[in-house]
């Protein structure tokens, strides 16, 4: 195929919305923005419940939640791909309907087993819904505001995965679990509407062949990051065997697709695109940012518990400062990025999620929920400006036809570092506490592990400084001179 042929051989995204219309389609991508990390949250804090109501057993019901996990860390990517080339817009719709019908499914479900597939499901529809969100910022808003649309972007999934563990609460104490399913239903058909009549439409230009679906390297991709997920997330926190092969096989899977996407016609994901110093540095970056952010939820909970002696709700109280502060520092970030710049703002996001860290690490007990408080505000409010900036430094500069299947690695980066730091520094957290059972650990040694855990999330962020500068400075070197 030659290049002219490829520059025709693809949907064109590149007309905007009427100005008039740019409130509306940031109001629908800001809905499935809501809806896809609400229905993340929400399903957590219903698990007690539903291994009541089913008879099962934790290892049972907490498919509920990674039913859901993986089937948006599988395909997430090749969903951006897939609207990249049949267009963007038909796609989220279909991905709207998807995840608003499997609610309903969810809602009704008689057994475990199809509130498990119908939550695998809903899945589906959240992947596709999280690539393509971040992908039409490109072709909704202009250049110079890409940070503030990324900002509110941010804010509204602050605010999904804020309210879900309260909604969900309140609608169990209410209705009924049933009720934190469908509650999706509403949102979902109020999105459909707003997405289809303001959005871009897809357009193909006249005579062009479209380029084929890679679905070999899709299937490849799809396995190795289930073997991934699921070697990080089996066992409840033990390493196993069966930890060990899935790992062995997400390796395999890594090297089986990088030598099948170097020999294919339209690969999935371009191996020279991962040999530019901006791309490669943001979803490393990312991934780290992610996985140092996920500390903050597995250790806080016991930290706050057991080594500050705080009642529960007092704990879900201060646990719920993060997300507020990531909700309220959201638009500002995006703001601020289009004012100074999405790199640099990058680097002072990733100084101050770096100082919250340390300030952690070297926190004393006696200052009490304070000593806590106040480097954790630090440290979100740096993650907003970090994901805020990094979004727009890589969505800016993205050719229009790759817009999907990027926005989709950058969101699987951060996927991968969330299950990541689930297990990676949930271990780190029990062995400097010196104790398999960290919740029946003396408050002194979860003091100590709470201190050591956060001295490894500060040198993980101090790695990703030098990744993000680095890779700067190799960009530069690249640029050509005049």
């Amino acid at each position: 195929m030659t290049s002219k042929t490829s520059r025709n051989a693809r949907v064109s995204h590149d007309v905007r919305p009427a100005s008039g219309s740019v409130r509306w389609a940031l109001a629908g991508l800001c809905l499935t923005m809501l809806l896809s990390s609400l229905g993340t949250s929400v399903a957590n804090v219903a698990l007690p419940t539903l291994a009541d109501t089913f008879s099962a057993s934790f290892a049972r019901v907490q498919w509920i939640v990674l039913a859901y996990l993986l089937a948006i860390t599988t395909v997430i990517v090749g969903a951006g791909r897939l609207g990249d080339l049949i267009g963007r817009r038909r796609l989220l719709l279909v991905g709207i309907g998807l995840f608003t019908g499997a609610s309903v499914v969810c809602g009704l479900a008689p057994t475990l087993e199809t509130l498990i597939a119908a939550r695998a499901a809903q899945g589906l529809g959240a992947a596709v819904m999280m690539a393509l969100t971040m992908a039409f910022v490109g072709e909704t808003v202009p250049r110079e505001r890409t940070g503030s649309a990324m900002g509110l972007l941010g804010t509204m999934s602050a605010i999904g995965t804020a309210l879900g563990p309260s909604l969900g609460g309140a609608l169990i104490a209410g209705p009924g679990w049933r009720a934190i399913f469908l509650v999706n239903v509403p949102l979902g058909l109020l999105a459909l509407p707003v997405i289809h009549r303001h959005l871009p439409i897809d357009r193909r230009e006249p005579g062009a062949d479209r380029p084929r679906f890679d679905h070999v390297g899709t299937l490849l991709l799809a396995g190795t990051l289930a073997a991934y997920a699921l070697a990080m997330t089996v066992g409840r926190g033990g390493f196993g065997a069966l930890n060990g092969a899935l790992l062995v096989a997400a390796g395999l899977g890594v090297a089986l697709f990088v030598r099948t996407e170097a020999r294919a016609a339209s690969p999935l994901i371009r191996p020279a695109m991962f040999r530019e110093p901006a791309l490669s540095a943001s979803l490393a970056t990312s991934a780290l940012v992610s996985t140092v952010m996920m500390a903050t939820l597995v250790v806080g909970p016991f930290h706050l518990a057991r080594a500050l002696g705080l009642g529960d709700a007092l704990v879900g109280l201060v646990m719920s400062v993060g997300p507020i502060v990531a909700a309220l520092t959201g638009i500002p970030a995006g703001r601020i990025a289009d004012r100074f710049g999405a790199h640099r703002m990058t680097v002072v996001g990733l100084i101050a999620i770096s100082v919250g860290a340390f300030a952690l690490a070297l926190t004393s007990g006696h200052l009490g929920p304070a000593g806590y408080l106040a480097p954790i505000v630090v440290t979100t409010a740096g993650y907003a400006v970090f994901q805020t900036a990094n979004n727009t430094a890589v969505m800016a500069d993205v050719r229009p036809d790759r817009r999907g299947v990027v926005s989709g690695m950058l969101n699987l980066s951060r996927n991968l570092g969330l299950i990541t730091g689930t297990s990676v520094m949930g271990a780190v957290f029990a062995l400097a506490s010196g104790t398999h059972d960290v919740s029946t650990a003396r408050p002194d040694a979860v003091a100590a592990g709470t201190r050591i855990t956060f001295a490894v999330a500060g040198a993980l962020i101090v790695a990703a400084l030098a990744i993000t500068l680095l890779a700067r400075r190799s960009a530069a070197r690249r640029a050509p001179t005049t």
